[in-house]
C-alpha cells in the first residue's frame, strides 16, 4: 500500500506541474484581455451574427466570456442579461459544447489528440445545436426568470492590481487543479495494484465497443466524464499512457468528451438558469454518442478501403 501511495503522489506531482504549465499562463492572459480592448472587440464583431441562431446581440458577451473564460464566467453574464428562456436554452446548449476552448483543447492537445479537431468539434457542435433548436423550437418566446444573482466580483484597477489579480486567479487554478489530480491519481495508482481497474474496463466494455473503441480507452472515457477535460486530462494522460491506447481509441474518446464530459458538475451549473436540464443533457449524451459511432464508422470504412487497395495492388 505505501508503495502505491507513493507512486500515485509522484505521479500526481507531475502531472500537476505538466498541466499547471498550460493552466497557468492562459489564465493569466486572459485575465488581462478581460481589461484590454480585445475582448469588447470581439463581443462587437459577432454580435451581428446572433441573429442567424436565434440569440440577441448582447448573447455574444456570454458566449465569449464562457469560451475565453470557463462556464462561472458565461452564465454569470447570462444572468446580468434579460433573454428568453429559448435565448438561455440555445446559449446553455452552445456553452456546454464549447466552453474554456483555450485551457481544454490545450490539455487535449497536450494527451495526443489534433487541436484543430477538438476545436472544430467543439465549435461546430455549438453552432449546429444552436441552428436547429432556432429552427424547430417555436417556444420559450417568455423571459427568463433566474434562480439567483451572483456576486459581483470587486474589479481591479490599475495594470498592477490586474496583473496581481491575474497571478491570484493563475495559482488558484493550479491548486485546485493539485486538490483534485493528486488524490485522484494516488486513488487510480491503488485500484491498479489491486487489479480493480481492469474488472472495470470489463464493465466499461459495452459502451466502448458501441462507440468503435476498444476496452483498454475505459479509464480515459470514465475520468473525462467524471471530472471534465481540464481536471480529468491527469488521469487520462496516465491511462492513455498505461494502457497503451492506441491514437484512433484515443481520438473517439476525445470526440465523444469534448460533447459530453464533466457529465454531472455541467450539467448541474446551469440550474439556476430556470431552464429544464434533463433536456440539456440528453442533447449531449445523444450528440456524443451519435457523432462519436459515425465518425468511428467512417473511419473503419476509410480503413477497409485503403487495406483493400493496398491488397489489389500486391
Amino acid at each position: 500500500m505505501t508503495g502505491s501511495l507513493k507512486r500515485g503522489l509522484l505521479v500526481g506531482l507531475k502531472t500537476t506541474w505538466t498541466l499547471g504549465k498550460i493552466i497557468f499562463p492562459i489564465t493569466l492572459i486572459v485575465t488581462l484581455l478581460q481589461h484590454s480592448p480585445i475582448l469588447q472587440w470581439l463581443i462587437d464583431w459577432l454580435a451581428p451574427a446572433m441573429g442567424l441562431i436565434g440569440l440577441s446581440g448582447d448573447a455574444a458577451i456570454p458566449l465569449v466570456l464562457g469560451n475565453f473564460l470557463n462556464l462561472y464566467a458565461g452564465i454569470g453574464a447570462i444572468l446580468t442579461l434579460d433573454l428568453t428562456v429559448k435565448e438561455v436554452f440555445i446559449l446553455a446548449v452552445m456553452l456546454s459544447f464549447s466552453h474554456n476552448m483555450l485551457i481544454e483543447s490545450s490539455v487535449a492537445a497536450k494527451v495526443g489528440v489534433k487541436l484543430w479537431i477538438i476545436v472544430s468539434v467543439r465549435l461546430g457542435l455549438a453552432v449546429v445545436s444552436a441552428f436547429f433548436i432556432h429552427l424547430f423550437w417555436n417556444g420559450g418566446s417568455e423571459i427568463a426568470k433566474y434562480g439567483f444573482i451572483p456576486q459581483k466580483e470587486v474589479e481591479a484597477i490599475g495594470w498592477l492590481a490586474i496583473l496581481l489579480d491575474g497571478v491570484e486567479k493563475a495559482s488558484i487554478g493550479i491548486v485546485q487543479l493539485a486538490i483534485i489530480v493528486i488524490p485522484l491519481m494516488v486513488g487510480i495508482q491503488i485500484l491498479k495494484d489491486l487489479q480493480w481497474l481492469s474488472v472495470f474496463s470489463k464493465w466499461m466494455s459495452p459502451l466502448t465497443k458501441v462507440l468503435g473503441m476498444k476496452e483498454n480507452t475505459s479509464t480515459t472515457l470514465a475520468a473525462g466524464l467524471l471530472f471534465g477535460l481540464a481536471y480529468g486530462a491527469g488521469v487520462m494522460i496516465q491511462a492513455a499512457k498505461d494502457d497503451h491506447v492506441e491514437k484512433k481509441d484515443l481520438t473517439l474518446a476525445f470526440i465523444f468528451l469534448v460533447a459530453c464530459h464533466a457529465v454531472v458538475e455541467d450539467t448541474l451549473i446551469f440550474v439556476p438558469l430556470g431552464i429544464p436540464i434533463l433536456p440539456l443533457l440528453l442533447i449531449r449524451l445523444f450528440t456524443a454518442i451519435a457523432l462519436t459511432m459515425l465518425v468511428a464508422f467512417v473511419w473503419n470504412r476509410l480503413g477497409d478501403a485503403k487495406r483493400k487497395e493496398t491488397s489489389y495492388g500486391n
